[in-house]
């Protein structure tokens, strides 16, 4: 069985949504965002795995019941100190923490699954998801190295008019080994723009103690759609019907 756990991002109050609903229970194809994570993460393989909660946290605890330990995040400090809040449930965890955004409603199992193995195959301490985007505006960018790895990503505001141009875009999914994951963590400062602690950092952090990072492309930019309002809730649902039907047909 693979040594694989999940940690899922759900406590973000979700303010461009414009509801008192968190972001992660409003529904695409009938179902709760964050059901449709945990029920990919499972059929990945993932056991074991975290919520991360924070914004109306009993709501979001009472969907996910006895299907995954629950870590609060308190203040919403950024990705890298929501992943951190798990570090006392997974203390003890030696092997691969996957780390999933509970408000892709569209990711599949059989995606997730490949993108572990490649992970496992190639060694990395970390590797990235990543997918190629005709208009990458407003994702992060993957900058790799003469060997291929992902050597940093650097998000929009940060980025040169030549980065700019990269089309290939961090999901904001992520393979890390552990317990090296939050002992990186640990170390992690806020010093940007914002003042959080950034999960891309991680990463920086890696590469500098001589850590090989990976980067995996999937062919399917469609699925890791993150859903931020009402229009990307409306365009999820759009998909998510589309490919209920592509699969009816199959059958």
């Amino acid at each position: 069985m693979a040594n694989l756990t999940a940690v899922i991002l759900a406590a973000g109050k979700g303010t461009r949504m414009k509801s008192e609903l968190p972001k992660v229970l409003h529904k695409v194809g009938g179902r709760p965002m964050l059901e449709h994570v945990m029920d990919a993460a499972e059929a990945a393989g993932c056991r074991d795995n975290v919520v991360i909660v924070g914004h109306k946290a009993e709501m979001v605890q009472s969907l996910i019941g006895d299907r995954a330990r629950t870590a609060l995040q308190a203040e919403q400090l950024g990705t890298g100190h929501a992943v951190l809040q798990a570090a006392d449930i997974l203390h003890d965890y030696t092997g691969t923490v996957m780390i999933l955004c509970g408000d892709t409603p569209l990711l599949e199992a059989e995606e997730l699954r490949k993108f572990y193995e490649e992970h496992v195959k190639s060694g990395a301490a970390a590797t990235v998801m990543s997918a190629m985007m005709e208009d990458p505006f407003g994702y992060g960018r993957i900058l790799r190295d003469e060997k291929g790895d992902v050597a940093a990503i650097v998000e929009e505001k940060d980025a040169t008019d030549e980065q700019r141009k990269i089309r290939e875009i961090n999901t904001g999914n992520y393979c890390v080994e552990a317990p090296l994951l939050f002992d990186v963590l640990k170390t992690l400062g806020n010093n940007n723009s914002q003042g959080e602690y950034y999960l891309t950092d991680v990463l920086a952090k890696l590469r500098a103690m001589g850590k090989k990072v990976g980067g995996v492309v999937t062919a399917d930019s469609e699925m890791i759609m993150g859903v931020n309002s009402q229009d990307q809730l409306a365009e999820a649902e759009a998909v998510m019907q589309r490919r209920l039907q592509e699969r009816k047909k199959k059958e």
